[in-house]
């Protein structure tokens, strides 16, 4: 009678245990199949959103160059200056689509813990979470008092130096980069504020997914203001490069 009830309790433990592990097995499979329609409901920039985003932050440069020259200069579209826009093509894959990304996204969201939390939140959430709004203001202001004008600027100008300067000193694309900038600085940096500072609020409240999709959206306009300011060389700006590249002597070229 005992060897009977001991094999029994086996025999019921074994059920159990089967049970448990079909149970689980059945779970873990629901769960699976949850996640794999979660990603196949995802669109592509949810679901990639560094690929798409690059994209968008690379042909929006370009574009909102070439409609300057077009619509604003009256220029004919063979008379576009593709060195001009290939400023901007390289500068909006690798700074604006690249460094950009990594910045305010990968760091971002290291040095400012609750914003994807506070990015997924209703507007009436929003007003109540304290913290998160103190870090997307702390993310406005890295952007517009350090990142923008002690980066972005320079890093512009410098490129800028590399296709249209004379020199293949390095050092000179730096030195008269940032001389350009410095002379255009209290320009610049206003333009910088009055639409950086409100655009931010609104990017910095949004899913990451998307915020760096609207912040090249707004770039657009911003990109086709600093084109028309400051994309082109002047006739006589041209001239000099011209007889300086001649002598050789070109270290004091656009200043």
């Amino acid at each position: 009678a005992i060897r009977r009830s001991t094999n029994n309790a086996t025999t019921k433990d074994a059920a159990t245990k089967s049970e448990t592990i079909a149970t689980a097995k059945t779970s873990s499979s629901t769960t699976t199949s949850k996640v794999a329609v979660e990603e196949s409901t995802k669109s592509f920039a949810e679901s990639n959103p560094f690929i798409f985003q690059l994209g968008v932050a690379t042909a929006k440069t370009s574009a909102a160059d070439i409609m300057v020259q077009v619509v604003v200069e009256k220029k004919k579209y063979d008379e576009i200056d593709w060195k001009r826009n290939g400023i901007f093509v390289v500068f909006g894959f690798a700074y604006l689509g690249g460094f950009q990304y990594w910045l305010m996204v990968n760091k971002f969201s290291k040095w400012f813990p609750t914003r994807a939390r506070f990015a997924s939140l209703t507007l009436g959430e929003k007003l109540k979470d304290t913290a998160g709004m103190m870090d997307a203001m702390k993310m406005v202001a890295f952007d517009v008092f350090v990142h923008l004008p002690l980066i972005y600027f320079p890093c512009y100008y410098t490129c800028k130096e590399i296709v249209t300067g004379t020199s293949w000193n390095p050092l000179v694309w730096m030195k008269d980069g940032v001389t350009k900038y410095w002379n255009n600085k209290e320009e610049d940096c206003l333009a910088m504020i009055k639409l950086w500072g409100p655009s931010d609020c609104i990017q910095f409240s949004m899913p990451i997914h998307i915020s760096m999709p609207f912040r090249h959206l707004v770039s657009f306009f911003w990109t086709a203001y600093v084109s028309f300011t400051r994309g082109g060389s002047s006739e006589e700006d041209n001239k000099l490069k011209r007889t300086l590249s001649v002598s050789g002597d070109s270290a004091k070229i656009g200043k």
